[in-house]
Order: C-alpha cells, then sequence, then structure tokens
C-alpha cells in the first residue's frame, strides 16, 4: 500500500507506548533540558541506571512513544534518556529549524550536555533517519551501537537512481490533507500501523499523541524526512547497527527502506519479523524488546 500509508502512517502510530504510565514509576533522573544550538529547549526523560541507551522518537510522536521499550530496558540493568523533537511533545516548538541537518544537531546537543559515551541509539522511524544524519555528520566516537527500527531511510523519494521510492505528488497529496483536517487523516490511517489484536485503548493513544502535534510542524518535519537522501551517510557508519522491520510494514514498506538501508551499513545485521507492521515496537512488543536486549548485551 504504497499511497497515503506510505512511511506517514507508521510514523503516527508510534505515540501509543504513552500507555506505559507504569513506566513514570522508574526513577527519574532530574537535569536540566539541553538546548539546542539556537537556544530551544529539548525535553527529555531519564529512566535507570547503567549504560546509556538514546531513543529518537518517530514523526509527529514523542519520547512517551518508547515507554515500554524503557520500562524493558530499565529493569535490565540500562539507563534509558528520550527526548523530544524541536516541536513536538514537550520541547519548544520553533518557527524555523525543520530540515535533517538541524535534527542531527539537536540530537547532538543531547549527547553532549547529558555527556553520553559509549551510547547505544535507537530510533524509529523518521527517529532512525535523525539518528542516520547525525553518525553521518558528527562522527560515531560517542557511539557503541546503533538500532533502526522501521526507518525510513535511506531515501523515500522516487528518483532515477532510486526507483522505489514514492513520487514527490504521493507526499504532495497526503502533506495537503494534513493542512485541511488532520485528525481526519490521522483517523484515516490509524489502523495499518498496528494489528487487528490492538486494542483499541492502545490505538487511541497513538491517534492521541499523533493529533497533538501541530500541522505545521508535521508538514515541515515531513517535508526535511522526504528531501533528504541518505545514502552516503549510511556508508560512514561504523558501529555495529541492527536494523529490526516487519513485513507488513505499509507506512515504510521494507524493500524500500529496510533491506536496502541494511545493505548500506557495512556488517549491519537486518531483522525481519513476519507480519508485523510499522508499530512492532508495540504489537510486537515482547520479541523487539528481547532482540534489542539480546544485542545490545552482545
Amino acid at each position: 500500500m504504497l499511497r497515503r500509508d506510505i512511511v506517514t502512517t507508521a510514523m503516527a502510530a508510534s505515540a501509543v507506548a504513552v500507555t506505559a504510565r507504569s513506566v513514570h514509576a522508574a526513577p527519574v533522573r532530574r537535569t536540566a533540558e539541553p538546548r539546542a544550538k539556537d537556544g530551544i529547549k529539548l525535553f527529555h526523560r531519564d529512566w535507570g541506571e547503567g549504560p546509556p541507551v538514546l531513543f529518537a522518537a518517530s514523526w509527529a510522536l514523542s519520547s512517551e512513544m518508547w515507554a515500554y521499550q524503557v520500562a524493558h530496558l530499565a529493569d535490565a540493568g540500562f539507563r534509558c534518556i528520550a527526548y523530544d523533537r524541536r516541536g513536538h511533545g514537550r520541547s519548544d516548538v520553533p518557527a524555523s529549524g525543520y530540515d535533517m541537518d538541524t535534527f542531527a544537531d539537536d540530537l547532538a546537543s543531547v549527547i553532549e550536555q547529558l555527556d553520553l559515551r559509549d551510547v547505544v541509539l535507537v530510533g524509529h522511524s523518521s527517529g532512525g533517519a535523525e539518528v542516520v544524519r547525525y553518525l553521518g555528520r558528527h562522527g560515531t566516537s560517542r557511539v557503541r551501537k546503533v538500532v533502526l527500527i522501521a526507518p525510513v531511510t535511506p531515501y523515500l523519494l522516487k528518483t532515477a537512481d532510486n526507483p522505489t521510492g514514492a513520487p514527490q505528488a504521493h507526499f504532495d497529496a497526503t502533506m495537503a490533507q494534513w493542512a485541511t483536517d488532520f485528525p481526519k487523516w490521522a483517523d484515516d490511517n490509524t489502523a495499518p500501523f498496528v494489528t487487528p489484536e490492538t486494542s483499541p485503548a492502545m490505538t487511541r493513544w497513538l491517534y492521541e499523541q499523533l493529533v497533538s502535534t501541530p500541522p505545521p510542524v508535521a508538514i515541515a518535519t515531513m517535508r526535511a524526512v522526504i528531501a533528504r537522501d541518505l545514502r552516503p551517510d549510511l556508508a560512514k557508519i561504523d558501529r555495529p547497527t541492527l536494523v529490526m522491520h516487519g513485513t507488513k510494514d505499509v507506512s515504510a514498506p521494507i524493500d524500500m527502506t529496510g533491506r536496502p538501508t541494511a545493505a548500506g551499513i557495512r556488517g549491519a545485521e537486518l531483522k525481519v519479523y513476519d507480519g508485523a507492521p510499522h508499530g512492532l515496537f508495540v504489537t510486537h512488543m515482547d520479541p523487539v524488546n528481547r532482540d534489542l536486549e539480546a544485542f545490545i548485551k552482545a
């Protein structure tokens, strides 16, 4: 379903992990919020003790989406940090800075100001794209391992040398819907992100976090992701990398994103989840969490 759902649908769904309000009982480290180069505040959550794992959220979602992964990994002995992209969640909402270089620089600000070293970077969907751009732009000196879950890398736009991408007209039509009725689009496109077994409550959590993102921010962020060819950055990644992707991902089809991403990173491992949609971190929570823990500990 490489139409309205492609890439955008799935990014939306991630938000549901907000449900893990039980995770809020975990110890929270109180530190000042990192600041981007232009001074905006980047809200972050910080749970657990141990080697650091930093989570980058999906398009139009916030750090809350990672609650179930944080709960699992914090119990397994890791310090888990999740931050809100500019314009998202509880971070500041500036009128500029919605481009891949700035997103990568914001990630660098979080890593440097929290003084994270030997950190494992985990990104879902467009968060994975930001991780890849960070590694290409800032290098890997502070990074131990990389995990890309249903990433929208390496390049979404159809071009002469990227025939599996989607045409610009597809993205333009989708963003036109966001500009006129974002809640309706979200309502129409949430189901493919999950599975029929996903509870209505979980699906509702996903929807509610998605529509909390201002449409201008959602549009600007998506334009940034569409425009950036990250294939050159993949070749610069020299850390152990795990790519996790489902075969039923209609938002970021595996042959368009997951497979070429893994192929572009030297030595990367591709973990395929049969029947999993873009929201596999929720729908396939147990195997995803186990595989995350095993990869990080290996």
